[in-house]
């Protein structure tokens, strides 16, 4: 039995090959093995859900959580707008209304 990676989108176990692709029969991504390689190297940031996060998108926060140096808290369901990924701990970089910039936790975020 071949050993075929699993979808790199869905994560599905049933990929075949079609002549130089990789093709997955449940969300039909069709990739080559150059881009896995590639995108092993690359840290992709989910959400609390699994969701693959991009710059711009938009989230929710699904847990109060205290701001550092301030005695307000940020309350579940704030909705924040374009986000942006970087490295670190904290890896989603955003403004949120009445707070201003703050760096957030993927974990505790949920994709809109």
């Amino acid at each position: 039995m071949s050993n075929l990676p699993n979808c790199p989108k869905c994560q599905s176990e049933y990929t075949y090959e079609d002549g130089p692709l990789f093709v997955c029969p449940e969300c039909a991504y069709e990739w080559t093995p150059e881009s896995m390689e590639a995108s092993d190297n690359e840290k992709v940031t989910k959400d609390a859900n699994g969701n693959v996060l991009n710059d711009g998108d938009s989230v929710t926060v699904i847990k109060d959580l205290k701001v550092k140096g301030s005695s307000s808290v940020l309350k579940q369901g704030t909705k924040v707008k374009n986000i942006r990924i970087v490295e670190g701990d904290h890896d989603i970089d955003c403004k949120i209304d009445g707070f201003g910039p703050m760096k957030l936790k993927s974990e505790f975020l949920k994709k809109l």
